[in-house]
């Protein structure tokens, strides 16, 4: 990509696309194109073929989605799977038509089976059956994956796709009933905190393990392998992560001691735990050249200072 290339960014309001719109711009990229859900609605088909046959994007990145924690994900599985599909297949599919020299598309971790060997590698896809509690989201991603590899195989184009675990960050979502568990659980310490409530709830047992990526940290390996990496090197896709684990029990009480938060932790176990463990196997994107750079401490006390000045 040239510094004045035609740069995409699909999703730009959202946590991750929103970080990568940053990171473009620290990069020195002056071209950048976006618009917002109002200005363009990519679940119809020719909307977003139109905007492709006008603007002619150079690169872009895939990072428009309907995302959420378990909550969503089992109030909303119509829509999950719906406007997911329908987002990618159009943005994709216009992509190859107006002749996009390069396009990543943003997957998501949950793509793996619910038991597959830990950490997770590439190989592990389609070897199980997937967590429930999100399947149709799951089914949405490795669609868009596979609808990447084979327009590859087909056309020859050069489309990459990423798996990153868990993400967090600045943009992030913090309504309770939507929201992943990092913004949840700083909403709830901070709002106990500011009430002086006895106690925090937090959903099921706390024993879980999953692994969390700062959404710059993600937005800085998407650059990267767009500016380094082509889809015949990257050969299929490739995990984004850290490498490094916690338990939700670990986690909560890591955000309890940065926001400050006296009061008790009561784990509800009638709500469900999801997955037992997510931690991603990064060798393939080590070997690519790129490695996380923000700690979760670090991260989570950016995010909780975001939320306190622009949210809360």
């Amino acid at each position: 990509m040239r510094r004045d290339s035609k740069v995409y960014v699909a999703g730009h309001r959202g946590l991750v696309g929103s970080a990568i719109y940053r990171r473009l711009q620290a990069a020195g990229y002056t071209n950048l194109i976006t618009r917002t859900s109002s200005q363009l609605d990519l679940r119809n088909q020719e909307a977003v073929e139109q905007f492709f046959r006008t603007k002619q994007p150079e690169y872009v990145f895939l990072a428009a989605a309907k995302v959420g924690g378990i909550h969503a994900n089992r109030t909303y599985p119509a829509q999950f799977i719906y406007d997911n599909l329908a987002i990618q297949t159009n943005v994709i599919h216009a992509a190859y038509q107006s002749r996009v020299k390069k396009l990543l598309f943003l997957g998501s971790s949950c793509i793996y089976p619910k038991f597959a060997p830990q950490p997770m590698k590439e190989k592990c896809l389609l070897t199980g059956e997937l967590e429930p509690t999100n399947e149709p989201y799951a089914i949405a991603k490795i669609s868009g994956m596979k609808m990447c590899e084979a327009y590859n195989r087909q056309y020859g184009t050069d489309f990459l796709s990423v798996m990153p675990t868990n993400l967090y960050g600045i943009g992030d979502n913090f309504d309770l009933q939507n929201s992943h568990v990092i913004p949840a659980l700083i909403r709830k310490f901070h709002e106990a905190k500011v009430t002086n409530s006895a106690f925090v709830e937090v959903w099921g047992t706390g024993n879980p393990r999953r692994e969390f990526l700062f959404a710059d940290d993600l937005a800085d390996a998407s650059v990267y392998l767009m500016e380094n990496v082509s889809a015949i090197q990257l050969d299929g896709f490739v995990n984004i992560g850290t490498g490094q684990d916690l338990s939700i029990r670990e986690l909560a009480q890591l955000i309890q001691q940065i926001v400050g938060y006296e009061g008790e932790i009561r784990f509800n176990t009638d709500q469900p735990d999801g997955t037992p463990r997510k931690l991603l196997d990064i060798t393939k994107l080590s070997q690519l050249g790129w490695k996380a750079s923000i700690s979760l401490r670090e991260g989570i006390v950016q995010t909780y200072e975001w939320y306190k000045t622009t949210v809360y």
